[in-house]
C-alpha cells in the first residue's frame, strides 16, 4: 500500500515542478502554453486617423496676438523615424497684418505609453514644415514658431489608442505595452508581462 502512494507523489511533485519551471521562463513559456495571448497588438493608420480628428477643427489664440485654426489633420507613417506625421490646414489671422494667411503645417511625433490613461499617445510632437500663401512668407519665422507652440499645447500627450483592461491582463496577469513601433501600415505595440 506504501509503496502504490508513493509513485503518485512522485508523479504529482514532477507534474509541479514542471509547471514552476514554465512559469520560470517568462514570456516564451507563455507563448508556448497559451499561444492565443498576443505579444503585440497592431492598430491601424485609420485608427490613429480617426483618434487624431475628434481633436479637430481647433480654434485658439496664440502668443496672444494670433488667431489660429487648423483643420483637416492627415495622418501619416514614417517608420524610418520612427514617428507619425499630421499634416493640418492652418489659418492665422492677426492684427499686423491685414488678411488671414492661410498654409500647411506638417508635424511628426514620438509615440510612448501612458500608464494611468492606458493609452499610446502623441509625445513632443514638432514642426517638421510649415507653408504659407502669398505676402506671408515674410513672416515664416513667426509663424513657424506660433505652429510649435500649437504642436506643443494641443497635441503633446494626446492619446491615439486606448487600451481595454482585457486587452492587458488575462488569467490574473498583467501585462503592458513595451516597444511601439511605426511599421508602413500601422502601429505595432509589443505586449509584456507587467
Amino acid at each position: 500500500m506504501t509503496q502504490a502512494v508513493a509513485p503518485k507523489r512522485r508523479r504529482f511533485l514532477l507534474a509541479a515542478l514542471g509547471g514552476a519551471g514554465a512559469v520560470a521562463l517568462g514570456t516564451q513559456a507563455r507563448a508556448a502554453i497559451f499561444p492565443f495571448i498576443p505579444d503585440h497588438y497592431t492598430f491601424s493608420q485609420a485608427q490613429v486617423q480617426e483618434a487624431v480628428q475628434r481633436k479637430f477643427p481647433l480654434q485658439r489664440t496664440a502668443s496672444q496676438i494670433f488667431d489660429v485654426t487648423l483643420s483637416n489633420p492627415l495622418v501619416g507613417l514614417a517608420p524610418d523615424r520612427n514617428r507619425i506625421t499630421v499634416r493640418l490646414d492652418a489659418r492665422l489671422a492677426t492684427p499686423f497684418m491685414p488678411n488671414p494667411v492661410t498654409g500647411v503645417f506638417t508635424l511628426s511625433s514620438q509615440l510612448t505609453y501612458d500608464a494611468p490613461s492606458h493609452s499610446v499617445i502623441l509625445l513632443s510632437p514638432t514642426v517638421d514644415d510649415a507653408q504659407v500663401s502669398g505676402e506671408a512668407a515674410q513672416y515664416n519665422q513667426q509663424i513657424n514658431a506660433v505652429g510649435a507652440v500649437m504642436a506643443t499645447q494641443f497635441l503633446d500627450r494626446y492619446p491615439i489608442y486606448t487600451f481595454k483592461p482585457e486587452q492587458l491582463q488575462f488569467a490574473g496577469v498583467n501585462y503592458e505595452p513595451g516597444t511601439i513601433t511605426v511599421l508602413t501600415n500601422g502601429i505595432r505595440v509589443q505586449i509584456v508581462e507587467k
